[in-house]
């Protein structure tokens, strides 16, 4: 076995992970499954839809964070919209907030609106709460990477994001994630999230540099 494959071998990667459900669908049960496998498994949250954070929140009992999303999957919202999403959130247990850019506003190059939109989400869900901000990156340059990275940074966000896994350009990639991470230089978290089904892609991920995976494939890849 190299260095390298004896260092993987030694994740935690369990600690990495939001365990996601973020279906349509998804009913109280499903949920309340959700919860129950990762409180088996250790995980670092639970990530869920706006409405679900209740049942969440009971059904993870204090053992485990219960994450929401913000102005999801699209982040074409009003910042009122995203803000009464939080304050949901918030209000209703949820311990993180991953929001999406307005990417509309990434397009045009309007970065002191970019910024602006996180800020109003900061100012309603303050420290502790943690502030994830989901920048899409499948669709982005390089260059607009960099700028949303340091947008999310200046307006107080805990993390950057690679993705709402619902985008049909795709989730996350080592390059975006490597970038992102060389960006915010450890100031930051960067989460890694769409498309990661395999042990091996979660330690890809983590060896680039995410400090977070989102996943619903947690079972898959511990076992993996």
């Amino acid at each position: 076995m190299s260095t390298s494959d004896s260092n993987q071998s030694d994740v935690d990667i369990a600690s990495y992970i939001d365990h996601t459900l973020l279906a349509v669908q998804a009913g109280d049960r499903e949920v309340e499954l959700l919860c129950a496998d990762a409180i088996t498994f250790k995980v670092a949250a639970v990530c869920v839809s706006p409405t679900k954070v209740p049942v969440a929140v009971r059904a993870v009992g204090g053992q485990l964070p219960v994450a929401s999303v913000c102005g999801f999957p699209s982040g074409a919202h009003p910042s009122t919209t995203k803000i009464a999403d939080a304050v949901y959130a918030v209000e209703t247990g949820a311990a993180e907030v991953d929001m999406v850019l307005n990417l509309g506003l990434v397009n045009d190059g309007r970065w002191s609106d970019v910024e602006a939109d996180v800020q109003a989400v900061r100012d309603v869900a303050p420290s502790p709460v943690v502030l994830k901000v989901i920048i899409e990156s499948a669709i982005l340059s390089d260059e607009e990477i960099v700028a949303c990275c340091a947008a999310a940074e200046q307006a107080g966000a805990d993390f950057v994001k690679t993705s709402t896994g619902f985008h049909p350009a795709g989730g996350a990639s080592l390059d975006a994630v490597r970038l992102m991470a060389e960006t915010v230089g450890g100031r930051l978290g960067v989460k890694a999230s769409g498309g990661i089904r395999t042990r091996k892609a979660a330690l890809d991920m983590i060896a680039a540099g995410a400090t977070r995976l989102g996943t619903s494939s947690t079972e898959k890849i511990l076992k993996g």
